[in-house]
């Protein structure tokens, strides 16, 4: 799911491109994209974009008459900048937004539809899609360390949540919790001074320096290469491959449709988090080392 660097360097991208242009037609190709009725989508048809707004991990687009049209890329969704009347994928494409000099597109890839665009009348009508969490860049250790341990949850959940902090998923998060040296799974009321210290730091250092390296990789051009997993990450999508701090190998806790990866070197103690998927099936056997866990399966081949 593109997140807070991705829906920045998206948005910078789109600035360049289409502030205060005119909208002159918009093609939507999925019945199941649009999730509003009013206002109809036609109402922003011959408009001219007058802001671009992130909120959360959502990209809002404000039309004139306080118009506001909200994409939510969810897991799969891309955006695109082709040429005028581009022609659209049927397979992949969900909108087309088309301008004078080019053409915006929404697509989705998978077969699970989850993309989707609102449009609203107004700032309170934007507010009600706002999950409201922290705004994490530039934020202080007093509001970070108060909204971090209003409750009582394990790192990885609260940095995911969306109604703590504004536009982490999971992707950063491994990369967060990676660099500031605390597991996934440490209760939240359970830090220390010196540890939400160290959580707060390595927030900011992730964020700026992710948003920093897409801009960039995309440079002048319109960001394709939008992906959870990337070469340069340290964790997160690396599991089995050593930590590029102190070598040992990446591991993961499983659940759903998403994973949590980890270095037990940086992060645990070198002790291993039960991934649920195995440990439920082997109860008391579930290894509690990274060499236990390599014995085990070394055993099963």
């Amino acid at each position: 799911m593109p997140e807070l660097p991705d829906i920045t360097v998206y948005l910078e991208a789109l600035e360049r491109r289409i502030q205060a242009k005119i909208l002159e037609s918009v093609r939507v190709t999925s019945p199941f994209v649009l999730r509003t009725a009013d206002p109809p989508l036609d109402r922003i048809k011959g408009k001219k974009i007058v802001e671009l707004r992130r909120i959360g991990k959502r990209i809002a687009f404000g039309f004139e008459g306080e118009l506001w049209l909200v994409l939510h890329l969810m897991v799969a969704g891309r955006l695109h900048w082709r040429e005028p009347q581009a022609k659209l994928s049927r397979k992949l494409a969900l909108a087309a937004f088309d301008f004078a000099h080019g053409t915006l597109v929404l697509t989705e890839a998978g077969t699970k539809k989850r993309a989707s665009l609102c449009l609203v009348q107004g700032e309170e009508g934007l507010r009600k899609l706002d999950p409201g969490g922290l705004e994490i860049i530039g934020c202080n250790l007093e509001s970070f360390s108060e909204t971090l341990t209003r409750e009582n949850h394990t790192l990885k959940r609260a940095l995911t949540d969306p109604h703590l902090f504004s536009g982490i998923g999971n992707a950063y998060s491994d990369e967060i919790l990676h660099r500031a040296q605390l597991s996934p799974v440490a209760l939240t009321q359970k830090l220390s001074r010196p540890e939400l210290e160290r959580l707060h730091r390595a927030t900011q250092e992730m964020m700026a320096h992710w948003i920093a390296m897409l801009r960039r990789q995309a440079g002048d051009e319109f960001p394709e290469n939008v992906t959870a997993f990337r070469p340069e990450m340290a964790v997160h999508g690396k599991f089995g491959k050593p930590c590029p701090v102190c070598g040992a190998k990446v591991q993961r806790i499983r659940y759903a449709e998403n994973e949590t990866n980890y270095c037990p070197g940086c992060q645990t103690g070198g002790r291993l988090l039960d991934d649920r998927s195995l440990s439920l099936l082997l109860k008391k056997d579930w290894p509690k080392t990274p060499e236990e866990l390599e014995e085990l399966r070394g055993s099963r081949r």
